[in-house]
């Protein structure tokens, strides 16, 4: 019972505690007096109700502290599911409802820990176990060290090297420590440069650049900028069919903003799946499920480098396929 939570102070809660303790003092005695009750029962039995009274509003108004010891007690063990009930109005209801906030805050670390622990180990695993299995073979001389075997060791170290730069970009995005080494860049050239080195992923699709304007230029970071590109690139390029188009295009929007716009002929993304996909290691998820889903950095990567320009990525509305636009803001403009 929490008969006081409507109030929305704790000092006027105890005024109104003390103001009813006094009442009950001042009550009791002069009832007892009318009914002929000796000062010898009267006293005690007031006593009693004073503290009964005080005990049943006290009670309630420190529930929550006796609620958040219980609940920081079961973090110490690893259990952030705890929550209080935080339906006082006073300055204890505010910190129960900080408290929930840091629990649930908590949890969400905890739970993207244990992914990461679990993703890595996984990612890790694929290319080492087979890395490991095809050099016992070369060492044992099962197989001939032809340039099929040295391609798919070499294949495999590339996608250790791939997931530790991501590691990496991941490390500086929670550490915050990234700067950006700002110029202006045309984007034409840019984007050739980035399709190009996309093409040496080997994927068995076609890239249609189109800029608009023509001689459109952006303000910004240059190896972040290839960062974004490269990685909607290489997401797109992985869950495209065969003989795929994947087309690039960059324009100006609205308020002078300037639009990237990646599209594949993939299965494409649910409307209700499409913010997951720029979470850390999220891969192969609803129709946009691939065999290769990658890392599952990629996207949060790309993510993270249009916030570091100010800018806003989202998959946006596409008749088939996947759509997925950057915008940079106003201030990346030239």
């Amino acid at each position: 019972m929490r008969p006081l939570d409507r109030l929305g102070s704790i000092k006027i809660k105890l005024g109104v505690l003390v103001a009813v303790t006094i009442v009950v003092a001042a009550v009791l005695p002069t009832a007892g007096a009318q009914v002929g009750l000796s000062p010898l029962w009267t006293i005690p039995l007031t006593v009693l109700v004073a503290l009964l009274v005080t005990q049943l509003l006290a009670r309630g108004m420190t529930s929550p502290l006796r609620e958040m010891t219980a609940a920081a007690r079961a973090m110490a063990t690893g259990d952030y599911t705890r929550r209080v009930a935080a339906t006082s109005r006073d300055e204890v209801g505010e910190l129960a409802r900080a408290f929930n906030t840091m629990a649930a805050d908590l949890e969400t670390v905890d739970r993207q820990r244990r992914d990461l622990v679990a993703n890595v180990s996984h990612e890790l695993r694929t290319p080492v176990s087979a890395l490991r299995a095809l050099l016992e073979n070369l060492v044992d001389g099962v197989v001939r060290p032809d340039a099929t075997k040295l391609q798919t060791a070499l294949d495999q170290t590339e996608r250790l090297g791939q997931l530790v730069s991501d590691l990496l970009d991941l490390s500086r995005l929670d550490a915050g420590i990234t700067t950006l080494d700002t110029q202006t860049l045309a984007v034409r050239p840019f984007l050739q440069d980035v399709v190009e080195e996309a093409r040496l992923a080997g994927y068995p699709v076609s890239y249609q650049l189109t800029v608009d304007p023509f001689d459109l230029v952006v303000r910004g970071d240059r190896a972040r900028l290839h960062q974004l590109v490269a990685n909607l690139l290489d997401n797109a390029g992985r869950h495209s069919p065969p003989q795929g188009v994947i087309r690039i295009r960059a324009m100006r929007g609205e308020g002078r903003q300037i639009l990237l716009e990646v599209s594949d002929q993939g299965p494409g993304i649910a409307p209700a799946e499409r913010a997951a996909v720029f979470e850390r290691f999220t891969t192969g998820i609803g129709v946009d499920a691939s065999p290769d889903g990658g890392t599952g950095l990629g996207l949060a990567i790309a993510r993270w480098v249009t916030d570091l320009h100010g800018g806003s990525i989202e998959v946006a509305d596409s008749p088939s396929g996947c759509r997925i636009r950057a915008a940079l803001p106003e201030g990346s403009l030239i």
